[in-house]
């Protein structure tokens, strides 16, 4: 690695840049642009996810602040909040979503033999939404409620490594069971959901389509008992059985018997109904993979709180996806640094150590790797008396 380059431009070698231009040329994002290039503007998103930036001014003098260092960290042209501005309203923000999914890509195949708490060979996915709540008055094209605009934040995450598969924006407004339709199945994998999916016609899709899936069941469930399975009860577990669907509609989209585990949680002592189609893994195990649903919710609590993704440098609906793919990208291209250079740090000690070297010109696996903490120099016992 060249000891003389900066910080963020041994980031940026992380990325393979001819399959950025490979997406640009897809959607033809360089039509008419003379200086200011889709890479650029992506250097400048990215360098404002990592340093923590509020503002296109704010990025614009921060970034002029190290004027001399810019060209050997890529950017080419002079940086001007009013020029990214307009390439964040006009670029189209499929660029940053193909190119998202390429480092995606890469990030799962590092973390494909990680282990995610459960004896598990087939991939796990955990599907939720998050919501982000926007002005009405300046983002119009995002509605929600009668008083306040929002967009929804649809994801698909790996279970092994939390790294997101799949991610679709939509307004506030879009119920999540209509997510289904945008998934395809993947035969022998798992989907973990909450019961804001819970459509019977669709589930059958997956079902049909060889995959599983273990959802919660609604209080007001109608299924006829079929057989029972024998259940450790001291683990939690209540009953294991097998069931058909009575209502009409419901078993008229699914047809197929089902398998109704009913546990009681030993924390809480709250009890739990779950649904799924799966009847070879053990009883205590489709609990575990629903307890495990909830990294989706620490992904998003996340990357609320340590990427721009609730403050947005544009408003129209092409600024506002460019910059939440933009942070996605950043988020990914983190996992992938922490998996090539083997770092015990989590994503969090790294994007911190980050924020503040972005200028620096120190080797990355030197500036990433936690030290342990010397012992102190002197021993009570051995320091200096003033009163003595």
């Amino acid at each position: 690695m060249d000891l003389g380059k900066t910080v963020f431009a041994q980031l940026m070698d992380f990325l393979a840049i001819y399959e950025f231009h490979k997406c640009v040329q897809r959607y033809n994002g360089q039509y008419k642009v003379k200086r200011f290039s889709c890479w650029t503007q992506f250097l400048c998103m990215a360098f404002a996810q990592l340093t923590y930036r509020e503002s296109l001014r704010d990025i614009e003098a921060c970034l002029r602040s190290g004027q001399r260092k810019l060209y050997h960290m890529g950017f080419r042209g002079k940086v001007s909040r009013n020029t990214l501005a307009h390439a964040n309203q006009v670029r189209d923000w499929r660029i940053y979503a193909d190119f998202a999914q390429i480092l995606i890509a890469q990030a799962r195949r590092l973390y494909a033999n990680d282990s995610f708490g459960v004896d598990l060979d087939q991939t796990a996915y955990a599907l939720d939404s998050t919501t982000i709540d926007l002005c009405l008055s300046m983002f119009a094209w995002a509605p929600f409620r009668s008083t306040k605009a929002a967009i929804k934040l649809h994801t698909l995450l790996d279970l092994r490594g939390s790294i997101p598969s799949f991610i679709f924006i939509s307004d506030g407004k879009l119920h999540d069971v209509n997510i289904l339709d945008q998934l395809t199945p993947e035969a022998g994998a798992f989907y973990v959901m909450d019961r804001g999916y819970y459509d019977f016609e669709r589930l059958a899709c997956f079902h049909d389509a060889g995959s599983f899936f273990v959802i919660r069941a609604k209080s007001n469930l109608k299924a006829q008992r079929r057989y029972s399975h024998a259940v450790d009860r001291s683990t939690g577990l209540i009953c294991d059985q097998t069931v058909v669907l009575t209502v009409f509609y419901s078993k008229k989209g699914f047809e197929t018997p089902l398998r109704r585990i009913r546990f009681r949680d030993p924390e809480t002592g709250k009890r739990l109904v779950f649904l799924t189609n799966n009847f070879a893994l053990p009883a205590l195990t489709i609990t575990q993979l629903y307890r495990l649903r909830w990294r989706v919710e620490l992904f998003f609590k996340w990357i609320k709180q340590h990427l721009r993704i609730k403050a947005f440098f544009g408003t129209n609906e092409n600024a506002v996806k460019s910059q939440v793919w933009i942070a996605i990208s950043v988020y990914v291209l983190v996992a992938i640094i922490k998996k090539r250079l083997n770092l015990s740090a989590s994503l969090y000690e790294l994007l911190q150590i980050l924020s503040l070297t972005m200028f620096e010109r120190t080797p990355l696996d030197q500036l990433l790797t936690l030290t342990p903490e010397e012992p102190e120099m002197l021993e009570n016992a051995k320091q200096m008396n003033l009163f003595k």
